[in-house]
C-alpha cells in the first residue's frame, strides 16, 4: 500500500492550515486506499488568530499539537518522519504553510523555511517522489528548492506569483480546477482557496492533485 505524508502547520486558515483543503486532502487519499501520515513541527504558532475577528490574540499554541485536531490525534512529529517513510508528499494550505512552515508571509522573497521541512523536502525531491502543494504551500516550497528551479502555481495573484518568480521558482495561472504538473521535479500545484471561492470549487483542483500524487507515487 502506498504511503503519503500530508505536512499540516497547525489548524485554522489564518494562523495554521486551512482546514477545508486538509480534510479534503485527508477525504481524497482515502478513497484510492493509501496509507496516509499525518505530520507537523513541534514547535510554537507564529502567532494566534481569533478566526471571528481575525485578530492576533495572546495566546500560545503549538503547531504540531493543533495539526492533531485535523488529524485525529494521528499524527507524527516531523523530526521523526524521512523520506524512506513515504512515498508521497502533500501540504495543505493556510497562512500556517507560510507562517509556521516558514516565515514567507512575514518576510517575503527573503524567507526562511524551517529547517525539517527543509530536510524533508530536500529528501523527498533526493529521492524523486512527488509532492503536492495546495494554496499558497507551493510559496514554502518554492523557497525551499529554488535552486531547482520549480514550477508552481497559486493561482494568478500577481503580487505572489512576482514573490516566486524571485525566489526563483516559475509561476502558471491556473484556475481553480486545474493543477500544475513540474515533470522535471514531481510537483503538483493546485490553487485551491487562493482563487476560491466555495469548497466545492476548492475541491476539484484538490481532488485532481491528490490523483496525480498518487499517479506518480506508484
Amino acid at each position: 500500500m502506498l504511503k503519503i505524508g500530508v505536512l499540516l502547520s497547525g489548524c485554522g486558515v489564518f494562523d495554521g492550515s486551512e482546514i477545508h483543503e486538509a480534510v479534503l486532502t485527508l477525504l481524497a487519499l482515502d478513497r484510492v486506499g493509501v496509507e496516509i501520515i499525518c505530520m507537523a513541527p513541534d514547535v510554537e504558532q507564529y502567532h494566534v488568530i481569533n478566526h471571528i475577528t481575525q485578530e492576533v490574540t495572546d495566546e500560545k499554541r503549538n503547531v504540531l499539537v493543533e495539526s492533531a485536531r485535523i488529524a485525529r490525534g494521528e499524527i507524527k512529529n516531523l523530526k521523526d518522519v524521512r523520506a524512506s517513510d513515504i512515498d508521497g508528499l502533500i501540504i495543505p494550505g493556510g497562512l500556517g504553510a507560510v507562517k509556521n512552515l516558514s516565515d514567507f508571509a512575514i518576510k517575503g522573497p527573503d524567507a526562511t523555511v524551517h529547517p525539517e521541512v527543509q530536510r524533508l523536502l530536500d529528501e523527498v525531491v533526493s529521492a524523486q517522489k512527488p509532492i503536492g502543494a495546495l494554496c499558497i504551500a507551493p510559496a514554502t516550497l518554492t523557497k525551499a528548492l529554488s535552486g531547482k528551479t520549480p514550477e508552481v502555481t497559486i493561482g494568478n495573484d500577481a503580487s505572489t506569483a512576482s514573490a516566486i518568480e524571485s525566489m526563483g521558482g516559475v509561476h502558471r495561472t491556473c484556475t481553480v480546477d486545474m493543477i500544475h504538473v513540474d515533470e522535471s521535479n514531481n510537483i503538483v500545484t493546485t490553487p485551491a482557496y487562493m482563487l476560491g471561492p466555495g469548497i466545492k470549487n476548492v475541491a476539484a483542483g484538490i481532488e485532481k492533485l491528490v490523483a496525480k500524487v498518487v499517479e506518480l507515487a506508484g
